[in-house]
């Protein structure tokens, strides 16, 4: 049973232009999507904040990031979504999957680039801050532009992990699963 319906097309035009937009053609917008369709006002800022676009990190980086950060915060709903639509694009085989939800920050599937990153998003969803070690080994490997985009997914996905959750919202028919 669903705690909010998720709303039905036709959609507001803006909605409907936002849904084309982020959606693979002939797939269903996502019931996150359709739910938060609801308030179109929470809709429109969310999607307006966005960082699936290009940024300072490569799409390999990102998708670390998100994976790392929706599955630290038991999110398996957008940790399903994102590794059934983006990991086989980045290159993560069933290490790296297994790893952004159980792995160590040093795991070995991971670059030392890679790994920086893990910790960052473990300092971040542990403790709310980067310590000056973790945040020294990120510098070695990213820029200052490249840091506050880490900071903001971590951030960005943090409010996500916690829209689904107090959502409750049943998982996606193709979303990979935790186990």
């Amino acid at each position: 049973m669903n705690r909010i319906d998720p709303a039905a097309a036709p959609y507001e035009p803006a909605i409907a232009e936002a849904l084309a937009r982020i959606m693979p053609a002939g797939m269903e917008p996502l019931r996150l999507f359709r739910t938060l369709a609801r308030n179109p006002r929470v809709f429109g800022k969310l999607f307006a904040g966005g960082l699936l676009d290009k940024g300072a990190l490569s799409l390999r980086q990102r998708e670390i990031v998100i994976d790392r950060t929706t599955a630290r915060l038991g999110c398996e709903y957008e940790w399903g979504v994102h590794v059934a639509l983006f990991a086989e694009k980045v290159g993560f085989g069933p290490a790296e999957i297994a790893a952004t939800v159980d792995g160590a920050p040093d795991a070995a599937c991971w670059t030392p680039d890679e790994q920086a990153l893990v910790a960052v998003v473990d300092a971040l969803v542990d403790r709310r801050t980067i310590d000056a070690a973790t945040w020294a080994r990120a510098r070695r490997h990213f820029d200052e532009a490249q840091m506050i985009e880490t900071i903001a997914l971590v951030g960005y996905y943090h409010t996500i992990s916690f829209l689904c959750r107090g959502l409750d919202l049943p998982l996606e028919s193709y979303g990979a699963r935790f186990r």
